[in-house]
């Protein structure tokens, strides 16, 4: 009988405990792999903010482009 209790206990140590542990991570894994909707909330945001940030560029560009039209080339020139 204590055999036979052995014998089971190495099998499931061997075959049945990893097969449980792969499986436990897999599933993590699957789960974290998705974003939770505060994630996808903050992206939103932050999808947003970038819009904006690069309408109020564009509209510095024009603005520097009517008042001082050689911005460009002095800005390049200065970063060589």
């Amino acid at each position: 009988m204590t055999f036979g209790v052995f014998v089971l206990g190495i099998l499931f140590l061997v075959v049945v405990a990893p097969l449980w542990i792969l499986a436990h991570y897999l599933t993590r894994w699957r789960s974290a792999r998705a974003l939770s909707v505060e994630d996808e909330r903050a992206l939103g945001e932050l999808w947003s903010a970038a819009q904006r940030m690069e309408t109020r560029l564009a509209n510095l560009e024009r603005v520097l482009d009517a008042e001082t039209p050689g911005w460009r080339a002095e800005t390049e020139a200065d970063q060589r």
